[in-house]
């Protein structure tokens, strides 16, 4: 499954496990066990790289939460639970469409409980190509 990129989908994301690396006595992130074990309904914090129009800062970073819905492989699939600021509403990039992202991009971790379980099976706005 290809993960997304900044010059085809407008945004991508952040290795997470590589910003720990660079700071890791102040950028902390759950241990790679609870990364890798995250369930339907559980939300993962990720950081995300936006294009934007302007020519002085052309790429805003922002994070977001996403629900997890389940694993395709070695991805998982979730659903972005955050509008983003630095973007104006549209049908690409919101919150309510469905993105893959694996366990190295996962900066911080919500366990699931009973208000995000039910979300995490209701379909996206918009569907990951899973291609």
């Amino acid at each position: 499954m290809r993960e997304p990129a900044i010059e085809l989908d407008g945004w991508c994301l952040e290795d997470g496990e590589a910003r720990h690396r660079e700071a890791s006595e102040t950028f902390w992130i759950p241990t790679l066990e609870q990364r890798e074990a995250l369930k339907p309904g559980d939300l993962a914090k990720l950081i995300f790289h936006i294009a934007v129009d302007n020519d002085e800062e052309p790429v805003a970073v922002e994070r977001m939460w996403v629900l997890v819905r389940g694993r395709v492989g070695d991805h998982y699939l979730g659903i972005l639970d955050n509008d983003p600021h630095a973007i104006e509403k549209n049908d690409e990039f919101w919150s309510g469409i469905e993105l893959p992202f694996s366990a190295r991009h996962v900066i911080d971790i919500d366990l699931a409980d009973d208000a995000t379980r039910t979300p995490a099976t209701k379909p996206a706005i918009r569907a990951w190509d899973r291609r």
